[in-house]
């Protein structure tokens, strides 16, 4: 198993590049399930769960083949069932579960694993396809579905649900009839699974809105797409930069879709803006300053940049707190940054951050994918030596990261636990 060594205290200086998105990327593959014809897509971001994704539809019956950041993909003989041992590993997999149904009229998916920062059922996703006319049974760990026709529904979820939203879109967009989605999530990557479904000939509208529209159609073609950029990735650098007291030109930035990280990283005395080739980034006057954050789904502040943030705020002078309302166990990082030093009092979802001086390096333990990259940003800021083990989280959603930050002068390397 590999873990991240770093020696820390060295500032940040130069260009760095945002990879595509994960969370946009893995929903566009399930997505490719629905198209007649060779979809060719790039800036897919070569990772973990990308590979995870590609053995899964090759399982389910598409010629998928990835070069490079580009992927194409061919349905041929599609088959319904997505095995435990793939969905094990990646709760984004429950996202075949629509384009299945739409198509074969029977879906049979494992229930999801992933990180364990909490319960997200699939509940949500369940109850809006029966009411697009399928049932289910829930057997030795898999969710089997079945329906004669999806058909247009007029669904609304009690919480706007990323996934569930995904996953209806893409159903609904060959379903017999138009279906609306009330409070489906806004989030940029359901955009752009939203723009990828038009260019493959869906018709829907209102997507970056809580009320979404779909009109169904007998077939979806192939198209080519770009995956968009890695909003969190892009985030995870800047807290980089102001952490080391570096001086960062982030490429390839979505900066506006980073509206919610900006404001709070502005509040914390950290100057950003924007000029020719990305994002320019670094600490305005010399010092940070302590911030309240609290989680919300998008356009709010986004809980996977939460752990990010907390990291940032163990430098800040005075403290600040963070609310996480949308998972209940994601602090779990916590404990490993006191290990550094940190200065953090947990209630309940509501975390007190109180700033120190300077953080120590120590071995520490990753437990999900955020958490590791704050604890590789906590590395960077450190004294001495930090070991980041379990980072097989990290390799799940950050593409080359220990090379990209090597080139903009940070002491990191991979080695053999």
């Amino acid at each position: 198993m590999d873990k991240l060594v770093i020696e820390g205290g060295v500032p940040l200086h130069g260009p760095i590049r945002v990879s595509g998105s994960k969370n946009a990327a893995l929903p566009i593959l399930l997505a490719c399930i629905l198209p007649q014809g060779q979809v060719n897509l790039t800036n897919v971001p070569r990772l973990r769960d990308i590979h995870t994704t590609l053995k899964l539809l090759d399982i389910l019956g598409c010629e998928t083949s990835f070069d490079g950041n580009n992927v194409t993909s061919t349905v041929c003989d599609l088959k319904v069932e997505a095995p435990y041992d793939l969905v094990k590993t990646m709760r984004a997999s429950v996202l075949c579960l629509g384009p299945l149904l739409a198509l074969k009229g029977e879906a049979k998916v494992a229930l999801p694993g992933g990180c364990a920062i909490g319960a997200r059922p699939v509940d949500l996703h369940l109850t809006a396809f029966e009411q697009m006319g399928a049932t289910f049974d829930l057997d030795s760990g898999y969710i089997h579905g079945r329906c004669d026709k999806l058909k247009g529904a007029h669904i609304h979820f009690d919480f706007p649900t990323v996934g569930g939203t995904e996953n209806v879109l893409m159903a609904a967009s060959i379903a017999e009839g138009d279906s609306i989605i009330e409070n489906a999530a806004r989030e940029p990557e359901v955009v752009d699974l939203a723009n990828f479904l038009n260019a493959c000939g869906a018709k829907i509208t209102g997507h970056g809105t809580s009320l979404i529209k779909v009109e169904g159609v007998s077939s979806l073609h192939g198209c080519d797409y770009k995956i968009m950029p890695d909003r969190i990735e892009a985030g995870t650098y800047m807290v980089a930069a102001a952490m080391t007291d570096g001086d960062l030109l982030i490429e390839d930035c979505p900066f506006l879709e980073l509206d919610s990280v900006v404001y709070k990283l502005e509040q914390m005395g950290v100057f950003m803006q924007e000029e020719e080739g990305g994002v320019r980034v670094r600490r305005k006057n010399g010092n940070l300053i302590g911030v309240d954050i609290t989680t919300q789904p998008f356009p709010g502040f986004p809980t996977d940049m939460q752990a990010q943030l907390m990291t940032l705020m163990c430098l800040a002078d005075g403290a600040g707190t963070i609310e996480e309302k949308i998972f209940e166990n994601r602090f779990m990082h916590v404990q490993e940054l006191m290990r550094m030093g940190a200065d953090i009092k947990l209630k309940g979802r509501t975390a007190m951050v109180r700033g120190v001086e300077r953080l120590t390096g120590a071995p520490v333990m990753a437990s999900d994918l955020r958490a590791s990259a704050s604890l590789v940003v906590a590395g960077l800021a450190a004294s001495g030596r930090t070991d980041v083990q379990r980072i097989y989280h990290l390799d799940r959603g950050y593409e080359k990261l220990e090379d990209k930050l090597s080139a903009v002068g940070a002491r990191i390397w991979r080695e053999k636990e």
